[in-house]
Formats: C-alpha cells, structure tokens, sequence
C-alpha cells in the first residue's frame, strides 16, 4: 500500500504514531505525533492504520511488552490525598450509624447505614454479619478523616440477617507520622425492633436526620455493648420487684476472703422454679443483685462478686445496664478469671 500526506500510520519497532505530514526523499517520511512534533522515520518501518491508536506495537520488542501488567483496581491504589486535620482530634472516634430514608413513614422505609469517622485519621474497615458461627462481609474499603461513608442500604426485609453485626478497623495516616492505634473488632447485637420505632432515632452532630447511632471506638476504647433485644427482658427491667412465693427459698451468700459471693444462677437462689417464665427468673436474679448493692451501701470498699455465668449474655449485660444507670459510683469489672472465668462481675461500694 503506497504511503501519502495525510495517512494515519503507527511504527513497526517501537510505540508511537502519527499522521504523514510529508517525505524527505522516497524512504523517510516526516509523521506528526500526538505532541505536534514531526519525526522522520523510515517509511518501511510504518504502516498506514485506520484508527487514532499509535500505541500498541504491532511487533512488541519482547514478551513483556505484549503482555503489559492489568491496571490495579481503584480500592488497591495507595491513598495519596492529604487530610486537613482538626486540632485535637487524634483520639479515635468512630460510629456505626442507620439513618431511616423517611423517618415519617417509619413503617416502611428503607435505611442507610453509615461508618462515622470523628478522628485525623484514616481508617481501613470491613463490616460483617453473623449467621450462627458464620460470617457475611457486607462492605469494606476506607473512610477518610473527619469524614462519613455510606457503606449500604437495606430494607425492613433484611433486618433478620442484622441482629448480630460486626466493625474491624486499623487506623493510620498514610502522609505524615502519628500515634499508634490498636486494631479494633467490635461485634455489635442490634435489636432490630428498633426500627419500627420513632423514638429509636435521634438528632446527632453527623446527621440532619435522626440516626440510630453504636459506638465502635470512643476516645481511642472499645466500649462495652450493654444490649437488651426480648421483650420479657425489657419488661424486667422495668417492672416492680416481684416477691417470691414462700416455697421459693434463697440461699445465702457465701464470703470468702472477706469477698462476698452471689451465685445468680437461678437454681443457686432458688430450690423450685416451677411456673415462673424467663422473664421472671431474670427479675428474680436483678432483684437478688439490687438487695446486695443496698445491703452493703454503707460499707465503703466492700467487694461483691456476682457470679452470672456465661450463657447467652443476657444476665450479665442487664447486670452492667442496671450498674451503668443506676449505681453509677460504684466500681465495676470483670472478677477473677482465674477463679470465675468470663462468668462474673466484681462491684466495689464507693
């Protein structure tokens, strides 16, 4: 195919192309490139092509230009955006947050979940759900300083695969050096009888709309999740002392090490529990655990050991609710694993 002014050709041996913009002689013709500059080349070492794509060799010098490296996806690149920075907050805050589409037709909307990041850095995250033992990754990627990210939407259908939901994060900054974070797993339980709630949502400083709003990390710790999702639970909490009918014996505390211990375990109170539902045993134990903090109110460093087991949880986040609104000088932690395990709860009287 003869060569002429104004043919589009790309070259043989290296990467590059342009237009003929006229010869020097028969066997050199001077190509335009894409920059405006003209480069002779020789004419037996282009071809005249179709199209504008001067910049894949016909005959790649080697393998390795045959087969460039694939781009690396978006969510692979190194972050390279400098945050502004808001003096003092090098502490480590970060929220999990729901926010209803239409909070005045709670009935029926739909729901935005958000990843609050109130801190300078940036923050790595993933956000599962559990299903018995297993685990569901709902999203994952980075949430930049001082910023939100919506990280998923989720109807009323969905709600019964989001009662046992968790946050993993690594915080760092990624253009300066700074304090070290530690990881953080957080497993949250989410009543999701919650969302059919009006008054569940509340005004914040992150959101215009009411948002239901978890602490994953508050001022650098993990907190505790104090959560209560049945109803006979709920009640418990909220109903007057129930008095225990005279077949119902409680046993005594027991003191060891001048340490008093309170077995909760229901049938450690009581000889017979016949007829009482759960929700009554529970108020039982929480009335057994209110009569000891008032028993000993006046005795100022007495240590008491509420024995509640392990289990489901229940007992004893109700147990560190109670001390949480309730009994707010009193100190608390988790007693002796040595002697208790994960099962029990130490209250100092202050």
């Amino acid at each position: 195919m003869d060569m002429k002014i104004g043919d589009k050709v790309r070259f043989l041996s290296e990467v590059g192309g342009g237009v003929v913009k006229g010869f020097q002689g028969k066997d050199i013709a001077l190509v335009e490139d894409e920059d405006g500059f003209e480069i002779p080349m020789l004419v037996r070492e282009c071809v005249v092509i179709e199209t504008d794509n001067y910049n894949i060799p016909l005959k790649p010098a080697s393998k390795k230009e045959a087969e460039p490296e694939p781009e690396k996806e978006e969510e692979d690149r190194p972050i390279t955006w400098r945050a502004p920075e808001i003096r003092g907050n090098d502490v480590l805050n970060v929220y999990l947050a729901y926010v209803p589409q239409d909070v005045k037709a709670i009935s029926s909307t739909a729901f935005d979940a958000y990843l609050v990041n109130d801190s300078n850095y940036f923050v790595d995250y993933l956000y599962l759900a559990a299903e018995g033992n297993s685990w569901t990754l709902r999203s994952r990627g980075t949430v930049k300083p001082n910023m939100k990210l919506h990280i998923e939407e989720f109807g009323k259908a969905d709600l019964s695969g989001m009662e046992h939901v968790a946050v993993q994060l690594i915080a760092y900054k990624d253009d300066r050096s700074f304090l070290l974070k530690q990881a953080v797993s957080q497993e949250l339980r989410i009543d999701t009888v919650k969302f059919y709630k009006l008054h569940t949502f509340q005004a914040s400083d992150f959101f215009e709309e009411p948002a239901l709003i978890y602490d994953i990390v508050k001022d650098d710790e993990s907190p505790k999740q104090v959560y209560v999702s049945a109803d006979d639970i709920k009640e418990a909490l909220l109903q007057k002392s129930v008095s225990a009918p005279a077949k119902r014996q409680p046993k005594q505390p027991k003191v060891k090490n001048d340490i008093v211990e309170i077995d909760l375990h229901i049938h450690e109170l009581l000889d017979d529990t016949t007829g009482m539902s759960n929700g009554e045993m529970l108020e039982y134990q929480l009335d057994m655990f209110r009569k000891t903090l008032d028993e000993y109110k006046n005795k100022k460093g007495q240590k008491i050991v509420f024995i509640h087991g392990k289990g489901d949880g229940v007992l004893r986040r109700a147990i560190l609710d109670e001390l949480k609104r309730k009994y707010k000088t009193y100190q608390s932690q988790d007693a002796s694993f040595r002697e208790y395990g994960f099962g029990a709860t130490m209250v100092i009287i202050h």
